[in-house]
């Protein structure tokens, strides 16, 4: 299997003892012409994925915070042929990570065969599908290998030890454990089974394994990558994206809320 962006990435952060700080965003949030700003803000913060959300109108694994990013999302006018020009114009001056995060229906509807063919094209690396189970995506990971897009696999704290060796061998870019059950958004702790969790991913996988789910702070994200590959933040930058969608320097609030949590991802002190 050649090697995308997303192995170089891991390959740089192991050799260098680092953890992998991965930010989410929704494309078209607060427009569709912010996010290709918004996504190098994150970069200069030291973000080393993206993780770029498809916006739909019936996220069920999403809490409040994301669900209100896409609807602002739909609103301005966002669907996937315009998320993948966004992915297409950050690729002119950027090579950060990219992964796509969506529920199948958009993809579905873009058609199968088509979408991975435009999404390798734009220039993106990976594809994480939330309502999408291994077992029944056999066709569309076949064509993610053949395009050189990396499967990235969800795995609960609730999934059961018989199916993980299963769920896991699936993924080529790297596992992402939700840390807790229920929906996304930022809490004030962090569930106590993380390093167990992640413990037992390892046991049936050398991808890395990247925890997200609630995880909003400095503190957090430390705790995360004692025992992580790396650390996803979402609903807190989404949050400040809602908070700070209209002001000129959107961008730079988001780069100056961002850079202590990559710092912190990457074990050291803010740059």
């Amino acid at each position: 299997m050649a090697s995308n962006r997303i192995d170089e990435r891991f390959a740089a952060l192991r050799a260098s003892g680092s953890r992998a700080f991965v930010a989410y965003l929704t494309a078209g949030d607060p427009t569709p012409d912010a996010t290709p700003g918004l996504v190098m803000a994150l970069e200069r913060a030291g973000c080393d994925i993206i993780e770029l959300g498809v916006p739909f109108s019936d996220p069920i694994a999403d809490g409040p915070t994301i669900q209100q990013a896409f609807q602002r999302a739909l609103e301005s006018g966002t669907h996937m042929a315009r998320v993948l020009e966004i992915i297409a114009e950050v690729r002119r001056c950027s090579r950060v990570p990219i992964v796509i995060f969506s529920y199948y229906n958009p993809v579905m509807r873009y058609g199968d065969q088509a979408f991975v063919a435009d999404a390798a094209a734009a220039g993106a690396d990976g594809l994480l599908l939330l309502d999408m189970p291994p077992e029944e995506a056999g066709g569309l990971i076949g064509e993610c290998d053949r395009a050189g897009l990396r499967w990235v696999t969800l795995v609960a704290p609730t999934t059961p030890a018989e199916r993980l060796p299963a769920l896991v061998g699936r993924s080529s870019g790297f596992v992402y454990f939700v840390s807790r059950e229920g929906v996304t958004g930022a809490r004030e702790s962090l569930s106590s089974g993380i390093a167990a969790g992640v413990a037992r991913i390892r046991e049936h996988t050398r991808a890395p394994v990247c925890v997200g789910f609630g995880i909003s702070t400095e503190g957090q994200v430390r705790e995360v990558a004692a025992d992580a590959d790396g650390v996803v933040v979402g609903s807190a930058i989404v949050g400040q994206i809602a908070a700070h969608g209209g002001a000129s320097d959107l961008c730079e609030r988001v780069e100056a809320f961002a850079r202590p949590l990559a710092a912190a991802a990457h074990g050291g002190a803010v740059r």
